[in-house]
């Protein structure tokens, strides 16, 4: 991601929705600056792309009360984990020992 599209992706406060239909989960994040929408089954490997635009293949799994996505590109692995905190929703995304921490709150 450029240095623009980074900065940009610092001011926005995106919307996260994750909704279930049957056994396949849905997450979907909008905000001004870019949109995203992935649909899954906890434990099968699917293609999708990230918001940054990368082609990666991603399995999710539950891992106690958390999610936890490991995506698989261009030789990197990158782990982002989504869990609830104190009624907020805290996603921890980490790559090469890098780790970035993002609060999202209820509205």
């Amino acid at each position: 991601i450029g240095r623009a599209s980074r900065k940009l992706g610092c001011l926005a406060k995106p919307t996260v929705t994750i909704s279930t239909n049957g056994d396949v989960i849905t997450i979907k994040t909008k905000s001004i600056f870019k949109n995203n929408e992935v649909s899954f089954k906890l434990g099968e490997e699917f293609e999708e792309t990230t918001p940054g635009g990368n082609k990666t293949k991603s399995t999710i799994i539950l891992d106690n009360d958390t999610l936890v996505q490991v995506q698989d590109w261009h030789g990197k692995e990158v782990t982002i984990r989504r869990k609830l905190v104190d009624g907020k929703m805290v996603v921890e995304s980490s790559v090469n020992n890098v780790i970035c921490t993002r609060t999202y709150e209820r509205v």
